[in-house]
């Protein structure tokens, strides 16, 4: 399951034929992302687990789940981006759903995340999850 949004993201990546066109896609994504406001950037909205500072903040609207979210390292953010397209606009009760490894592997991003990045994502992912979980 994954949103419109996030398949497009799918259909990009079809033509880009090695990772560093991938990585370079991922990063133009983060910088396309709106910037976070300062004042959203508090241990509440901060993600434990991750590398680099990662701040996410939801943004539930009746029962259609949103986040907005933001990190001082630029492929971190293009991570950010690429989990909004997978998550935003979703029923609240569909964002557990998501079998965001799944989807991330269709990207070709795993294989070539280190470790403390995939550790980051796992932290995110659970952040999304649970945001969604304590809203419904």
């Amino acid at each position: 399951m994954a949103s419109a949004a996030f398949e497009e993201i799918v259909e990009d990546f079809e033509f880009l034929d090695d990772w560093e066109d991938r990585y370079a896609t991922v990063i133009d994504m983060g910088k396309s992302l709106p910037p976070m406001e300062d004042a959203l950037k508090v241990p509440a909205t901060k993600v434990e687990g991750c590398a680099s500072q990662v701040w996410l903040h939801p943004e539930i609207d009746g029962s259609t789940f949103r986040f907005h979210g933001d990190s001082d390292a630029m492929i971190v953010k293009g991570l950010i981006a690429v989990l909004a397209a997978l998550y935003n606009g979703l029923p609240l009760s569909d964002v557990a759903k998501v079998d965001a490894p799944t989807e991330l592997a269709r990207l070709g991003l795993n294989e070539h995340l280190s470790s403390q990045r995939s550790n980051g994502v796992r932290a995110m992912v659970e952040r999304i999850r649970k945001h969604a979980a304590d809203a419904a």
